[in-house]
């Protein structure tokens, strides 16, 4: 009898006798554990560094020091308070990009003429590194959070306008022309084919974003700001204060590998139906 035709229950009877089915028992725990032993590694050799004294403390502190300044900085709420006024740039600074990309790659996902009229000015406004003209973001909108947002927002547009255009045009020609023959509105194409269907583009897209939105808030800190975690590390590095650039920057890599994990939630529970899809097939 062909494995189809048998009932589930007693398919997943017969799978599981076979040994290459089943995952090591230690697998999970060796994965989380692999990041540590690299965490341990890095730190022994970077001590190593520093006790041959080959390059001055105030270039490359030993791990210590920059743990105590951590601490310190902590305590004192310095970091927390520069943390806080970056994350805020970050996290509206990716809506504002991420919202305004996902309409406008829509509507160029739609429309050959509406691209061929913004793609030329897209790109080159693309190519043009976000450094050159954060300053005039700052003239334009003043040293405050705005600019900051606003370099966030531009830096993160452009990977999620492609990835928008590329998922909404991938969708399937013939689930397209099924909608159509169901008569659904634009609304009901739009929200029970063409988003399922490039929700793993998107998110994919939302990955990217996440990680540059905060290149983007610190680019915009780093030419003029008051507060966030770019003016520390410039503050830190006109003091020759190396251990506190080493914590601010390391804060940094924290932010943004949170702001990957949260997407990467919701990309486990946007996309759990594939997951179960997969394993029916599977099965």
């Amino acid at each position: 009898m062909h494995m189809n035709a048998l009932n589930k229950p007693l398919r997943r009877r017969l799978l599981g006798w076979f040994p290459g089915r089943r995952p090591h028992p230690h697998a999970g725990l060796n994965r989380q554990l692999v990041p540590l032993v690299t965490l341990l590694l890095l730190l022994a050799i970077w001590q190593f560094i520093t006790l041959l004294e080959i390059y001055p403390a105030f270039i490359i502190p030993a791990p210590k020091a920059v743990g105590e300044k951590l601490v310190k900085v902590l305590l004192d709420g310095t970091l927390l308070l520069h943390a806080q006024t970056t994350l805020l740039a970050v996290l509206a600074g990716l809506g504002v990009g991420v919202g305004v990309a996902v309409v406008l790659g829509y509507a160029i996902a739609k429309s050959r003429a509406l691209e061929a009229a913004l793609s030329s000015l897209i790109v080159a406004f693309q190519s043009t590194p976000v450094v050159a003209y954060a300053p005039l973001l700052i003239i334009w909108f003043g040293s405050g959070p705005t600019s900051k947002i606003v370099t966030s927002a531009l830096i993160v547009f452009f990977p999620m306008l492609m990835n928008t255009i590329v998922g909404i045009r991938g969708v399937p020609s013939p689930l397209r022309d099924l909608m159509r023959s169901m008569q659904a509105t634009r609304w009901q194409t739009f929200s029970k084919l063409e988003l399922p269907a490039a929700m793993p583009v998107l998110i994919g897209g939302l990955k990217i974003s996440a990680t540059l939105a905060v290149i983007g808030a610190v680019v915009g800190e780093f030419v003029s700001a008051n507060a966030g975690l770019g003016f520390l590390i410039n503050l830190a590095r006109s003091q020759y204060d190396t251990p506190l650039v080493i914590v601010a920057v390391l804060t940094l890599t924290v932010l943004a590998r949170l702001m990957y994990g949260a997407v990467s939630l919701l990309e486990r529970r946007a996309l759990a139906w594939q997951a179960r899809a997969r394993r029916d097939e599977d099965i």
